[in-house]
């Protein structure tokens, strides 16, 4: 992608930088992009179990809504719910048509086991054979109302709604606006999915980075119009046309002050705390700030073994849920955890760790 063409000449360009200076002024140089490659050490001491904290945790199950059932985590008083996750296309049937069974079903499930519902609204998505909005937003009135993602290879990883066309804003708006008449103050809260996408101007004419950081507050607006009392999160982890700490066009960092300035949590996926996207995006814009809005972090698949994206299993003796969760509540000050319902490491790590 281009993007990742930019951000390595900008990182090559502060290698040509120090190379010719001279040895001593670039042994005292240090490059901004580690200034938390080590943060994590501090809390390489910390184990099982862990000890009753603020922090609010939830099992994430994504789409995997009938997993809840009877799953271990109901019978442990430390977990306050599930995370599900609901698309788009399954809650809207067709334009104005809404059907919240599932998540009626869900809650009320949930609430015979004495837990709580976080809904997660789904309107992108990593599989490039799922399309996660109404068919009725396919269509020329909205401009085709979706597009792929694309990896750093260049091929399809997915869609994602064109969250910075006008009249796709508006269709999504009017969903939340229901969705917060139904279950405003009966969920714990409602979160949009993570900023980052796999798109540019060449995808979709329409499409720029400042145009879709405005388009981004649009929706959080509007969340937190049809959610007054029930916790409303954006996640926010990585934005297109920058990266930092060394491309910062202030995008990310909008994101995080407007959620800060309308009472919208920021939170992200992935606890990653040695890898540098993480550490210079997510990580370092909470622990660099002090929030009244909620802060929530995600472990999800690959996250128990220090990997992102993968649901295989690695046998791996060392059980890094303590690290986990001491770095999210000391360093990055979280208010949720969203761990992911990933076999056999939640019931052996987490659970285990909890209980």
């Amino acid at each position: 992608m281009p993007v990742i063409s930019v951000r390595n000449c900008v990182a090559l360009g502060f290698v040509a930088l120090f190379s010719f200076s001279s040895p001593s002024a670039f042994a005292k140089w240090k490059n901004p992009a580690d200034r938390y490659a080590e943060a994590y050490k501090e809390y390489l001491g910390a184990t099982c179990p862990i000890a009753q904290d603020s922090i609010k945790h939830f099992v994430y199950f994504a789409r995997d809504r009938e997993a809840i059932e009877e799953h271990p985590f109901l019978e442990s008083s430390r977990f306050a719910g599930a995370q599900i996750m609901y698309p788009w296309r399954a809650l809207e049937t067709s334009e104005g048509n809404y059907d919240f069974s599932l998540i009626e079903a869900d809650l009320a499930y949930l609430e015979s086991k004495g837990k709580t519902l976080f809904v997660q609204l789904q309107d992108a998505s990593f599989n490039p054979d799922y399309v996660p909005v109404p068919d009725y937003i396919l269509s020329d009135e909205y401009a085709g109302g979706a597009v792929y993602q694309f990896n750093d290879n260049n091929e399809p990883e997915g869609w994602v709604a064109k969250r910075w066309n006008s009249k796709v804003q508006e269709r999504f708006a009017k969903l939340l606006q229901a969705l917060g008449q139904a279950f405003d103050g009966r969920i714990e809260g409602i979160n949009l999915q993570e900023t980052a996408i796999g798109v540019s101007a060449e995808d979709d004419e329409q499409f720029s980075p400042a145009r879709y950081s405005e388009a981004l507050k649009s929706n959080m607006s509007a969340m937190k119009a049809a959610f007054p009392t029930s916790v409303t999160m954006q996640y926010a982890n990585f934005m297109p046309g920058e990266w930092l700490p060394f491309e910062d066009e202030g995008y990310l960092n909008s994101i995080y002050e407007y959620g800060e300035s309308i009472g919208v949590g920021l939170g992200a996926p992935d606890l990653m705390v040695k890898r540098r996207g993480q550490l210079n995006h997510t990580i370092a814009m909470m622990h660099e700030r002090a929030y009244s809005a909620p802060l929530g972090i995600a472990i999800q698949d690959g996250n128990y073994t220090g990997r992102t994206g993968t649901t295989e299993v690695i046998e791996n003796d060392q059980n890094i849920v303590p690290l986990l969760h001491a770095f999210a509540q000391d360093f990055m000050k979280v208010d949720y955890m969203f761990w992911v319902n990933q076999e056999p490491y939640f019931e052996r790590d987490v659970l285990s760790c909890f209980d």
